[in-house]
């Protein structure tokens, strides 16, 4: 079996880079493969372009009719450019995409009369089995409808000889089913929310767009290599594996030079973004060896999702092109940094400002102040659900770990906004004299565009930090849906904002005061009351811990304490009220999300059984067999001095028999508490019993085979080590 390691290593080794034709400036292809705009204009006729605008613009619903000539006009481009299939493309909760392919061809009952046939009704709607996809109860196996209904939004792409249909997909009794549906809502609700306070500074104001720029970070394995390992096959992650003496300590690899294999990687893969409408703008190494980061410029967060969804499939695609094995896990090797996905967030209005960002006047920093303010008090309000969020048993090895943020959320600002703050708290309430007005409009409000430019530098232990013009999100797991994180995210600010609405209208209503006067005072107040989640520290020092505990931050370290917050009475009367999802859609998501833990966890359990039992074990007798062997040989030849000369092998065929019986011993153990927490009464049971009891076996299992991994003979070791896994290029 170990030659199976070596003639990986060896194909490896030897791999040429493939070569990469460019298809064109960027700008000419971008978007070629995308029924957008333009698409629309050549294909549709102008009613046809118009109700798809209006759908995309205004949400206004396209009728049958109408959306035959769509159909019509979508199949004409798809067929002109080679398409033979076209699938409905949704994201069921599975947190990967979904797709099944149907033919444009069709012929009459008796075979003949062949055409390319493709209705307004198939582009709309059509049925998959919703009982197949998890869905939390919401749908039983006997009761199968489901439905994917066609999102204007997010535009049709051709993938291959295949139009995808972005869709949403939801229950035959109208419950959303994927991640797409809320997210929908969440950026309707914080779209009506948001203009409405825009409007309090510019009447011309009429949409709020939340936008989006994801950074996604991966690893790139030679796929020899990784087929040569069944944990990175089957989890995406080593389950094993000692650390290998160089890692990330010489800091010679964040942006380094890019190898060229990769290098090829990359330009194909972007020529693939841009062809897909992708707008992929920054690639780089990453910190750790055989570690990545691509990132695009910001779009509209549906799209956006949709896009870095899509980006992932393509990812791999292009991969095995390439011969790589693309890893997205949060933690895919011990002692190195594990990847993130940084969700860059802000808010942009149709007149063309970010709100997020200040500008040369008092009116535009106040109204980037009750922006900024207002996100602050969101996250302060909600910082359990937007840590139950980004919960997953993947980015459990990853927050904390000195390369991430912690599981505590906090907000950083720096230092000069802190001051600003702390100087708006400190105006006083009620009426505002004349001087005090030009005080704080010249000497607070005015100066922010000078603060900005002057900021302090960034926190990379905080979950969620401002950045100049956008609140960075850092805390997202680099597998993720990023609808997941934005769903609640534009959920609570859309809340935020309708309460900030509210109390500033009271304020002028009752107790007559200006309107630059009422949200002053409410801003004071939400500063004095967002002070515990502001910090600027060190996450990821002990003494931070202690300070959050003492400010009453929650600080939930595993998925099965994190996700509990989703269903707590707070979090279901949030998403009820901003119409996101109604308490099925929550509890459901909830459920699944915890068998999710629980699979995966499970999975890794035997895979790991399955390797120790079948690679270690078996490697470390033959191994023992070797020293026997030397040691009986050394017997023959020395007699009764063999025992001094054989001292260094009978002291590691000791050890070697230590840690195999170490090995058996505890994943029996291991074993046993699998056992017991199927056993539980109740999903939260099972799924905490395997956090709490199941999982702590992992390392304790992984110390004893890397150990053994440093005694075996190399020539006799099965698994890939650390060292060709990092530096094999």
């Amino acid at each position: 079996m170990a030659t199976f390691r070596f003639e990986a290593l060896k194909a490896a080794s030897n791999r040429k880079p493939v070569s990469v034709s460019e298809t064109g400036k960027k700008s000419e292809i971008f978007g070629s493969n995308v029924f957008n705009d333009k698409a629309m204009r050549q294909h549709l006729t102008p009613e046809a372009y118009k109700a798809v605008r209006s759908a995309m613009d205004h949400g206004t619903k396209i009728d049958r009719k109408m959306a035959d000539y769509i159909a019509l006009g979508m199949k004409e481009w798809a067929i002109g450019k080679g398409v033979t299939h076209y699938t409905h493309w949704f994201q069921p909760l599975t947190g990967t995409t979904a797709e099944k392919h149907d033919a444009f061809f069709e012929t009459s009952f008796d075979g003949s009369d062949p055409v390319e046939k493709f209705s307004g009704s198939l582009l709309v709607q059509q049925e998959p089995d919703a009982s197949s996809f998890p869905n939390g109860g919401i749908r039983n196996t006997f009761e199968a409808r489901g439905y994917t209904a066609w999102d204007p939004t997010s535009p049709a792409f051709i993938f291959g000889t295949t139009l995808c249909i972005p869709t949403v997909f939801v229950s035959y009794t109208g419950e959303a089913l994927d991640n797409k549906t809320p997210l929908l809502r969440a950026l309707l609700a914080i779209d009506e929310a948001a203009t409405e306070v825009a409007k309090f500074f510019d009447k011309n104001v009429k949409k709020v767009t939340p936008t989006l720029g994801w950074e996604q970070e991966y690893f790139l394995i030679d796929a020899a290599l990784a087929a040569s390992r069944p944990d990175i096959l089957q989890t995406g992650r080593t389950l094993l594996g000692h650390v290998s003496a160089k890692g990330q300590q010489l800091e010679d690899h964040y942006f380094g030079s890019i190898p060229t294999r990769v290098l090829n990687y990359m330009r194909d893969l972007e020529n693939e973004c841009m062809l897909l409408g992708i707008p992929v703008k920054t690639r780089h190494n990453e910190v750790a060896p055989n570690q990545f980061e691509l990132a695009p410029i910001f779009e509209e967060t549906n799209l956006a999702v949709d896009h870095n969804s899509l980006l992932m499939d393509v990812m791999q695609k292009v991969a095995e092109r390439h011969d790589f094995k693309v890893l997205f896990h949060e933690k895919p090797f011990k002692g190195v940094n594990g990847s993130g996905k940084h969700n860059n967030w802000s808010l942009a209005t149709d007149t063309g400002v970010n709100l997020l960002a200040p500008g040369k006047t008092p009116n535009s920093n106040l109204q980037f102040l009750t922006f900024f303010i207002n996100t602050i008090k969101a996250v302060a309000n909600y910082e359990e659900l937007l840590r139950a969020s980004i919960a997953s048993a993947s980015n459990d090895h990853r927050l904390g770990a000195n390369e991430a943020p912690p599981a505590i959320i906090s907000i950083f600002i720096g230092q000069q906004l802190t001051k600003v703050l702390e100087e708006l708290e400190g105006v006083s309430t009620g009426k505002l004299s004349p001087e005090e007005k030009t005080d704080l409009k010249l000497n607070v409000v005015g100066k922010i565009p000078d603060v900005l430019l002057d900021n302090t530098d960034r926190n990379r232990t905080s979950p969620f930090a401002f950045t100049g013009n956008k609140f960075e999100f850092r805390a997202v797991g680099s597998t993720a849906n990023c609808a997941t994180s934005m769903t609640t995210l534009n959920t609570i600010v859309a809340k935020q904002l309708i309460d900030f609405k509210k109390e500033v209208e009271t304020l002028v209503e009752k107790d007559g005061l200006k309107k630059d006067e009422a949200i002053f005072n409410v801003l004071r107040e939400y500063i004095k009351q967002t002070k515990n989640i502001l910090f600027e520290g060190d996450g990821y020092s002990k003494e931070w811990e202690e300070e959050a505990a003492r400010r009453g931050l929650s600080n939930h370290k595993t998925t099965p304490a994190a996700l509990k917050a989703k269903v707590s009475q707070k979090a279901l009367d949030l998403f009820a009220e901003i119409n996101v999802m109604n308490n099925t859609e929550v509890e459901a998501r909830y459920e699944i999300e915890l068998e999710d833990y629980i699979k995966k966890v499970q999975i890794e359990g035997r895979v790991l059984g399955d390797i120790v039992r079948n690679h270690i074990i078996p490697t470390a007798f033959k191994y023992q067999n070797l020293l026997i062997e030397n040691i009986k040989g050394l017997k023959d030849i020395f007699g009764k001095d063999y025992e001094e000369l054989a001292a260094e092998q009978m002291m590691i065929l000791k050890k070697t028999s230590m840690h195999v019986n170490e090995l058996n011993s505890k994943l029996h153990l291991m074993m046993d508490a699998r056992k017991e927490a199927n056993a539980m009464n109740s999903i939260e049971e099972t799924a905490h019993a395997y956090c709490d009891n199941v999982k702590p076996y992992f390392d304790e299992i992984r110390y004893h085979a890397d150990k053994l991994e440093l005694m075996v003979d190399n020539e006799l070791w099965t698994l890939t080590k650390y060292r060709e896994l990092l530096f094999t290029r």
